[in-house]
């Protein structure tokens, strides 16, 4: 279960929610079964919790919604896309610390 600031991202609702974003938008692709992933969200919902109205953010289980993994190609996770304005801008593979991701989002 994501964050508050955190959208539960499907392959359902994805291009809604991340293509059709006006925000940039960091995804981060987990799985529940992965360790480092684990202790990655509490720094993704930090990143949420600190930059609402600025970016969204949003939480997609590889398991449950293997289409949009598929499609951007996550070989491993946990993996983090930005996308802006309906495309990729930036991507980070494992575990990593917030201001990485803030640069990665241009914040």
């Amino acid at each position: 279960m994501a964050g508050k600031n955190v959208l539960d991202i499907t392959d359902e609702n994805f291009d809604q929610e991340v293509l059709k974003s006006k925000e940039p938008f960091l995804l981060d692709f987990s799985a529940v079964w992965c360790g480092p992933c684990k202790m990655l969200t509490p720094i993704v919902e930090k990143v949420a919790d600190e930059n609402t109205g600025k970016v969204r953010v949003g939480k997609l289980d590889i398991d449950d919604s293997p289409g949009v993994a598929q499609k951007f190609g996550i070989r491993g996770v946990p993996t983090v896309v930005v996308f802006k304005d309906g495309k990729e801008a930036g991507r980070h593979v494992g575990v990593t610390n917030k201001e990485t991701l803030l640069k990665l989002l241009g914040v």
